[in-house]
């Protein structure tokens, strides 16, 4: 019987190979930056299919692809960065989030996530885009990150923000604002 591609057996002993062929512990903070890289573009995945209208959804295809690039750039500790975004890519998202901000009105408060599912959905998209934010600071082997990818990560978190209050504005679904009590 032939052995899958799928594979390797080569992290079997805890490490994980990174582009160019170096091994690192599993538990590396690298390691953890992709990951959740991964997990968020996933979640991402399964946002677009929540997603009714063409422009949020070839938006959101963007986003899975540069995401893709962010976490081979990730993945690469002995080369120089590849710049895997842009200035470009963080303007794209900042034109995304003026749009949709635009129709979403002025500050009602605090919104506690919820309201559609779809919404539900880009809220944890956000939450878990903050994690990849931290995780990429926390990479601690010495090897600068892109600032640009940095942004861009930032401005990511805040597009998911704004997508959230969009789509409960689109669903006819009113959001919940936080009560102090």
């Amino acid at each position: 019987m032939k052995k899958s591609n799928v594979y390797t057996r080569k992290g079997d002993d805890g490490t994980t190979g990174l582009v160019g062929g170096q091994r690192i512990p599993k538990s590396h903070s690298r390691l953890e930056a992709y990951g959740t890289m991964d997990e968020l573009n996933s979640l991402v995945g399964l946002l677009v299919t929540e997603i009714t209208t063409d422009d949020d959804r070839n938006i959101l295809i963007d986003i899975q692809n540069d995401l893709f690039a962010v976490g081979c750039e990730l993945a690469t500790i002995d080369r120089v960065p590849k710049h895997a975004v842009t200035l470009e890519d963080v303007e794209r998202l900042e034109r995304a989030i003026d749009e949709a901000d635009e129709m979403c009105g002025g500050w009602r408060g605090f919104i506690l996530p919820g309201g559609s599912h779809a919404s539900a959905q880009a809220h944890i998209c956000r939450t878990v885009c903050r994690r990849l934010e931290r995780r990429i600071y926390a990479i601690d082997d010495g090897v600068p990150t892109d600032p640009v990818l940095l942004q861009y990560v930032n401005r990511l978190s805040d597009y998911f923000f704004v997508l959230a209050k969009k789509i409960n504005i689109l669903q006819g679904v009113e959001e919940n604002i936080w009560r102090n009590r």
